[in-house]
């Protein structure tokens, strides 16, 4: 079947109440028919909710391509083509009927699907705690706001040149369901879906109450939703939101930087408490052969990390030791991830999306935009101080990007940090890089919409060049 928004939003954002498998995500229309005028209770606008949270555990969401997508394209690591896998993603030389680009945008507007579900009623039509069935719809904005984010940064024409900033085309911004009106939705501008995302996270504060968070950290929590604002507007340089979003989450005193000493765990254990929100697994729903621990090292392994990635840590510091990075082999030029994702035999790591290092780095870089360098420099060294790691004696972008790069390091922020600092991609090994020479603002920045998309839907436009 083909897979295109108008499927998406009629069934395959659908689930049923009886169960959260895999199985009951893509119900038949007799399912559907009467599935909003059924959802009246907490106990079914949960089920709802967790049929968003099942759809991103997808390998083709946060499960394994979302990441990957944003360290292939990168100086950090590289397709081997062991298995075949992330090949023209890796050479920058996707083609409009490419399965990662169709597989990622089906698989998050799915994820948006089951959030507009939760969407699809006032609190008072829902019987129960109100201030629960708000927190609950809270967590589905957070969603929504995400989902589209996601997309924004993968297809979005932002950073193409001669496409227009913000004024270039963004991605559908879907927020409702069954709706006649919205079966072919047009792509809005980057500025609409920012304000929408910015909105929807907007939202989402104002109805959720902490009292019902959970401490699993599988469950958005409103401080998740300042720390993805705060993510957000640095990615669009919005410097003083970025700092204020960040700064609620720094100072709440609810997370920790881990220490060099529980580092290590923080990627093999549940609910650690650097960790803001993560995408759970277990033995149950595991990925097997399609998680990100055999795509990094087991029975896929085709992403290998870059000699010149190693390089970049300091001879004590904890992310250089074998647990973390070792080499490929007998190879001198080539390293694999063994310490996130760790466990390949029954991939049941937890997936974390937002840990609060990355936070405290955002606080710094929009420190050190908004005038306050000494500031910044005291957020930036809190990293290295908890790695066994030189500290830095100065904030700037270098350092900071730099320090985001060893920290975040295989968890898919590398490309977009590049794009969003007007990067060209670095070629430091052009025998295993196989992009080649490729700019800022050259035409592959973003992915193509998928050829099946397009084709159902005239509204949707293709990207620059494709």
């Amino acid at each position: 079947m083909k897979k295109f928004i108008i499927n998406i939003l009629l069934f395959g954002s659908l689930i049923s109440f009886s169960s959260c498998s895999d199985d009951s995500l893509d119900p038949t229309l007799s399912q559907s028919k009467d599935l909003l005028t059924n959802l009246n209770t907490i106990s079914d606008l949960n089920t709802a909710l967790l049929g968003g949270y099942n759809r991103m555990q997808s390998a083709s969401y946060y499960g394994r391509d979302l990441i990957i997508f944003g360290e292939v394209r990168s100086d950090n690591a590289f397709s081997n083509a062991k298995s075949n896998r992330f090949v023209t993603v890796g050479r920058m030389n996707m083609l409009i009927n490419d399965a990662y680009s169709a597989d990622t945008w089906s698989q998050i507007y799915k994820t948006i699907g089951s959030a507009n579900i939760v969407l699809g009623k006032s609190p008072s039509e829902i019987s129960g705690d109100q201030n629960k069935i708000k927190h609950i719809q809270g967590q589905a904005y957070i969603m929504r706001a995400l989902g589209h984010y996601d997309l924004l940064r993968v297809f979005g024409q932002q950073f193409i040149a001669g496409q227009g900033g913000m004024n270039a085309l963004g991605v559908p911004y879907v927020t409702t369901f069954r709706n006649p009106s919205d079966m072919y939705p047009s792509r809005q501008t980057v500025q609409q879906n920012y304000d929408a995302i910015m909105k929807d996270l907007d939202a989402a504060i104002q109805l959720m109450d902490s009292s019902y968070d959970d401490p699993s950290k599988h469950y958005f929590t409103s401080m998740a939703a300042h720390a993805l604002k705060a993510r957000i507007a640095l990615y669009f340089k919005q410097y003083q939101l970025a700092e204020q979003e960040a700064a609620i989450v720094v100072n709440s005193n609810k997370y920790s930087v881990a220490t060099a000493t529980s580092y290590l765990s923080t990627f093999n254990t549940d609910s650690t408490n650097n960790v803001i929100f993560s995408v759970d697994f277990n033995a149950t729903d595991n990925l097997s052969s399609n998680s990100l621990a055999n795509i990094y090292r087991g029975s896929y392994g085709d992403i290998v990390a870059l000699k010149n990635l190693y390089d970049i840590y300091d001879a004590n510091d904890i992310r250089k030791t074998s647990a973390f990075i070792a080499k490929n082999g007998t190879s001198t030029a080539e390293y694999r991830n063994i310490g996130k994702y760790p466990n390949v035999s029954i991939p049941s790591d937890d997936v974390p999306v937002i840990r609060f290092e990355e936070v405290v780095l955002i606080y710094a870089e929009a420190l050190l935009h908004n005038s306050k360098a000494g500031d910044a420099l005291i957020q930036l060294n809190k990293i290295p101080a908890n790695r066994n790691a030189v500290q830095y004696t100065v904030a700037n972008d270098t350092n900071i990007l730099l320090e985001r790069r060893k920290e975040l390091a295989f968890e898919g922020f590398r490309f977009d940090d590049l794009a969003r600092t007007g990067t060209s991609m670095p070629l430091v090994d052009p025998v295993r890089q196989t992009f080649g020479t490729v700019n800022f603002g050259d035409y592959n920045y973003a992915f193509p919409i998928p050829n099946t998309e397009v084709g159902a839907n005239t509204n949707v436009k293709q990207n620059y060049k494709y």
